[in-house]
């Protein structure tokens, strides 16, 4: 069954959540990026590095189990597109890891949770909803606000 690609990594970022083995969440009457913020975000990355890595094993196993043999063209077609799909998904989960360990870097050098282009410190919700996240709500918007003009060009 193939995952919708606009869902890519939210299923296992929900999973990650749900396995965390502690029941602390970070809050706002904390220091920003404290010791435990950091080993909670850390955990969270982790595990959903764990989830993404899971289900590309599932994939691949389920790929390794034959060729498609439908006898009908139409049936054969439809399974076709499914699969390219799900090889899709799976390449931009591939993606994402990238992103994980990145993330995982800047929590190891200090630099997690603040925006990379105003310096400010992320809210701990865009965190909690993105783990990877590298700007701010207000940077990104004004990013992706930027990207849209310049396509326009």
């Amino acid at each position: 069954m193939p995952t919708k690609i606009a869902d890519v990594g939210a299923d296992a970022l929900r999973e990650a959540k749900s396995n965390l083995d502690s029941d602390y969440v970070p809050s706002d009457d904390e220091e920003f990026m404290n010791e435990r913020q950091q080993e909670y975000f850390r955990g969270l990355l982790i595990a959903w590095k764990k989830s993404i890595l899971s289900e590309a094993e599932s994939t691949l196993a389920h790929l390794q189990d034959g060729p498609l043999r439908e006898p009908d063209l139409a049936d054969r077609a439809s399974s076709e597109t499914d699969w390219a799909i799900e090889l899709r998904t799976r390449d931009r989960q591939r993606k994402l890891i990238a992103k994980i360990d990145a993330a995982i870097r800047r929590i190891d050098e200090g630099e997690y949770g603040y925006c990379a282009v105003t310096g400010e410190p992320i809210s701990l919700a865009r965190l909690q909803a993105r783990p990877i996240a590298t700007m701010t709500l207000e940077a990104q918007e004004r990013h992706e606000r930027n990207e849209r003009i310049s396509r326009e060009d």
